[in-house]
């Protein structure tokens, strides 16, 4: 299974020539075994991008997040007491935002590799990730 950061999931449904070439043809393996995830916080981030305009709704900002989840195909990993605690234990170096340190969690608390562009969180030693 592989976790996905929220721009990577909009341009999954969207553009995915937005994609890397790896990061393209990991997510089409995990998808064909069914093994695409994102963390719960990407519900929240969604639920943003669509209320300040940068994502256009089709519908209520509710159904345009059903849409993205269908379109996916990806499950919802929920927020645990462990991935909470992990959050506090990134570097100095990690993003302060709070959705790119659940993310991140919720990667290290499974042991899932992390498909983001993100080059901050890409060059943490304690997340895996795919780009």
């Amino acid at each position: 299974m592989i976790l996905l950061d929220t721009h990577v999931l909009v341009w999954m449904v969207s553009d995915s020539s937005q994609l890397s070439r790896p990061a393209f043809r990991e997510m089409r393996k995990a998808e064909a075994k069914g093994e695409l995830a994102i963390a719960s916080i990407t519900l929240w981030e969604l639920a943003l991008l669509y209320q300040r305009g940068r994502l256009r709704a089709s519908g209520t900002i509710e159904s345009s997040i059903r849409l993205i989840l269908e379109k996916s195909h990806v499950r919802v990993i929920e927020l645990t007491p462990e991935i909470a605690a992990l959050t506090t234990a990134f570097p100095e170096s990690y993003p302060k935002d709070p959705g790119d340190r659940l993310i991140g969690a919720t990667a290290r608390a499974l042991g899932l590799s992390l498909v983001t562009q993100d080059e901050r969180i890409r060059s943490s030693p304690l997340v895996r990730s795919i780009w």
